[in-house]
């Protein structure tokens, strides 16, 4: 059986063959899927990815036809061996196949479901999570991650383990949170965008069921539908100590100071609006996931356009960086995200850039997460972030703070 097919390296005349530029094509096996349909395909261009389902015998037709021949790299993995397909500039295609190691291999009855790497990798060890499976959560089972025996639905195992993942995170800074508090005096968090608040419920319960610390959660999104269906599924479980408003980052005050400060995937500035009100209000911790970070790319094009459209001697340096527009956004988000973590340590904060999840489920993968010491060197975060902004000719939101 094939568990997961990836295609790379794509001829020049892609788009005459497929009808789209793609420039790299993922196949996994998907068991949420009907017998007939069951391998979920993911095609990539260079802005958009196109999703379609296929057939085992639609699967095996699209690596003979396109193997070393559409795609000059092609990768598939089976229950005993990996094959690479490699084409050469004058067309040879060379078939190398390795098998693979017994611990790779799925035993029987190991679990089936997400991805191919989840499959193969849980039947080498197991994983032990904060909130293990076989153990029911109320509101995984309510959300539909989970069913009522505690089993993980297959095509919800990468939910599953993302939002374990940030309870590490979360886990870790809880000595330095409840350090010095009163007993009984709980821990306030505020979590900004918290979307359909699958990590926001997922914290509620880690301190409150597992760490059995007292705490007062709120949740703001712009989106009050989704607000209405968080503050539902917390009066359906009857929990205590977490609510949900709608409102806007920028203009959030809260009642009360926030110990944690929480802020995933707020678009652009609104980041930066959340940090700002964390360091404001001397949060003890922050975790951050930025997205779509905009601005700074925008002012980069703004300087590069200057002095009639000549590159600005300042920009030279970078200009391999700046050329092609995919590049661009990418140095202009790490960028945007350096000079966060500068930010935050100027203000007092211990800052780690860490991953959140793998790049094979979201390319929004840096998580920005700091601890407040009250002490470090202050002045070198600041002469650093003032060197690199003032380098690339910008001044984006969070350099406004400083």
């Amino acid at each position: 059986m094939i568990f997961s097919v990836s295609f790379s390296k794509p001829v020049s005349n892609v788009a005459e063959i497929l009808e789209k530029p793609y420039k790299k094509i993922r196949i996994r096996l998907d068991t949420a899927s009907s017998m007939d349909s069951r391998y979920f395909c993911e095609m990539f261009t260079e802005k958009q990815v196109f999703h379609r389902k296929m057939t085992e015998a639609e699967v095996t037709g699209f690596i003979e036809n396109h193997a070393g021949k559409t795609f000059k790299n092609c990768v598939v993995r089976t229950e005993g061996k990996e094959i690479t397909y490699l084409s050469n500039k004058k067309g040879k295609i060379t078939k190398l196949e390795k098998p693979l190691h017994q611990s790779d291999v799925p035993e029987k009855g190991a679990f089936t479901g997400g991805t191919a790497t989840q499959r193969l990798l849980s039947a080498g060890k197991k994983k032990n999570y904060l909130l293990p499976e076989g153990n029911p959560v109320p509101f995984l089972v309510l959300t539909g991650v989970m069913t009522a025996e505690g089993k993980v639905i297959s095509s919800k195992y990468d939910k599953f383990r993302q939002i374990n993942r940030f309870l590490e995170f979360i886990n870790d800074v809880l000595p330095e949170v409840i350090k010095g508090k009163a007993e009984g005096d709980p821990v306030r968090i505020a979590d900004f965008g918290c979307g359909k608040s699958y990590l926001t419920f997922a914290v509620h319960y880690l301190l409150s069921e597992v760490r059995h610390i007292p705490c007062e959660i709120e949740g703001l999104d712009l989106k009050k539908d989704v607000i209405d269906y968080c503050n539902k599924i917390a009066g359906d479980l009857k929990l205590e100590g977490i609510r949900f408003s709608t409102g806007d980052i920028s203009a959030y005050s809260g009642e009360k100071s926030p110990d944690i400060v929480i802020t995933l995937h707020a678009c652009d500035t609104a980041t930066d609006f959340a940090l700002k009100y964390a360091v404001e209000k001397n949060a003890k911790a922050i975790l951050s996931v930025p997205c779509c970070q905009h601005e700074v790319n925008f002012q980069i094009q703004d300087t590069m356009k200057k002095d009639s459209g000549d590159q600005p001697a300042a920009l030279e340096p970078f200009e391999p960086l700046l050329k092609w527009g995919i590049l661009r956004e990418k140095f202009a988000s790490l960028v945007t995200d350096a000079l966060r973590g500068e930010y935050l340590e100027v203000n007092g904060y211990s800052v780690q850039m860490l991953e959140f999840i793998d790049m094979e489920h979201t390319p929004k993968n840096i998580l920005i997460r700091a601890v407040r010491k009250g002490a470090g060197n202050r002045e070198e975060s600041l002469n650093q972030a003032q060197a690199l902004s003032g380098a690339l000719g910008i001044k984006p939101e969070i350099m406004k703070n400083l």
